[in-house]
């Protein structure tokens, strides 16, 4: 080999080890193994994507971790393996994220994950949690003075028993410094989506959100929202601010008129902008998203349709009604009925 190429090949090498990021998903017996698979599904499947693209060696390599090395059963009883035992583990993660599940109500009284989870935590660049992971953090004194989530149906005991964290029931995931949290379940592959983006800009994980046929909202299912599917379509920044703003106040004045002083466009341009860059009109846009917030209400709370129509901004039940009977065919108490959750 030549002089010229074995420097070539010393600066790819030396390239791939930088690009590459190193996540490791921390387990424990009776974990939720969605809480697992999901966002272990979209880094790999990021790895996969960018190398077929030849843009890197390795975009991730993904470690699952726990108290031993071998067989563990999750949740329900499903058998993973554990690539490596946490404390021999010193260094070298790049993101790290601790998992829920059943086995939480053990693992957040586990002494030696909580000092590992200690000792590591200044070193690693991205600290999180799916679901319940966020009472392991939370025991371990790391998410003290911090903002943080979990699954809606827990949020309030992760607030009683850890006063000095700021619990907000609301996002699907929470971002505070370096410091992640996500809701229930499926939330973590919402999380893992929004370190993509991070990592490797809006279009990758655009890709990766369709590739695992990802959307606001899944038919039965919990239905938070995810800014950063919900802001994804537009290529301009100001009208992906607009509709993060939509979807956090979608009791407000929300016309075309409103919108686009909130830009500063004059209507009949903001109108044909966000239609040519969005995909659909403002007000379809605007309509979407209020019908999904009240799906949420719908199927988790007993607030009647009435109050959920005007917390949702569409002013009477009716015009409700109708928008449900456009977008989904089904009036909202017949869709309460089908979907209410046990909660």
């Amino acid at each position: 080999m030549s002089r010229r190429n074995a420097k070539a090949q010393a600066k790819t090498e030396s390239e791939d080890l930088i690009t590459t990021r190193h996540i490791t998903l921390v387990v424990y017996p009776d974990f939720e193994p969605l809480d697992l698979t999901g966002p272990f599904s979209v880094f790999t499947g990021t790895d996969r994507l960018l190398r077929n693209q030849g843009r890197v060696e390795h975009a991730y390599q993904v470690d699952v971790v726990g108290g031993e090395v071998g067989s563990l059963r999750a949740s329900g009883g499903l058998g993973i393996v554990v690539d490596r035992a946490w404390r021999t583990i010193r260094d070298g993660i790049d993101t790290l994220l601790v998992v829920g599940g059943p086995g939480t109500r053990e693992a957040v009284h586990d002494q030696s994950l909580l000092t590992w989870l200690q000792r590591i935590a200044p070193r690693v660049r991205r600290l999180g949690a799916v679901c319940s992971g966020s009472f392991i953090l939370a025991n371990a004194g790391l998410l003290d003075g911090r903002r943080a989530t979990t699954h809606w149906a827990w949020c309030a005991e992760l607030a009683r028993l850890f006063p000095q964290v700021t619990v907000d029931p609301d996002p699907i995931f929470i971002r505070d410094g370096n410091t992640y949290t996500s809701a229930g379940v499926t939330a973590g592959m919402d999380l893992a989506l929004a370190l993509v983006e991070e990592d490797f800009g809006r279009e990758v994980a655009l890709h990766m959100a369709r590739d695992l046929v990802l959307y606001l909202r899944r038919p039965g299912g919990q239905s938070q929202f995810s800014t950063l599917l919900s802001a994804q379509e537009s290529n301009r920044e100001p009208l992906r601010e607009l509709q993060t703003w939509i979807v956090e106040n979608i009791e407000a004045d929300l016309s075309v008129a409103a919108l686009a002083r909130h830009v500063a466009m004059s209507p009949r341009h903001f109108a044909r902008v966000f239609t040519q860059e969005v995909g659909m009109t403002p007000g379809q846009f605007v309509e979407k998203v209020r019908v999904e917030a009240a799906r949420r209400r719908l199927e988790e709370s007993p607030q009647g349709v009435k109050g959920i129509a005007a917390d949702c901004g569409f002013g009477s039940a009716d015009t409700m009604r109708r928008a449900f009977l456009r977008t989904l065919r089904v009036a909202p108490v017949a869709y309460r009925g089908r979907f209410r959750t046990a909660a």
